[in-house]
């Protein structure tokens, strides 16, 4: 609350926000890993760990992280391993 200076009404407008944008980056991150694009899978992680980062979501931004930084090495384990704990994290915050 702190990040919106205490306005309910922004905070609602930019949850809204981060819904639309980290269900469009799930979607994209996703389908990078089924296409075997880490490259992708970067992008898309980044993404979603800054628009969390900015919201104070730090479970969502330390496993968007996670991925982010597998992937610049190529990898899509932490992405495979780690999908459904993010997704699971975004329901979460869709709630609130």
């Amino acid at each position: 609350m702190e990040q919106v200076d205490n306005d309910e009404e922004l905070l609602r407008e930019l949850l809204t926000i981060f819904k639309d944008s980290s269900a469009s980056d799930m979607d994209l991150l996703r389908q990078a890993v089924e296409k075997g694009d880490a490259v992708e899978a970067r992008r898309a992680s980044h993404s979603i760990k800054g628009a969390a980062a900015s919201l104070g979501l730090e479970a969502i931004r330390d496993v968007a992280m996670a991925i982010e930084k597998d992937c610049q090495g190529g990898s899509l384990n932490v992405a495979t391993e780690q999908i459904p704990q993010l997704e699971a994290l975004l329901a979460l915050s869709h709630k609130l």
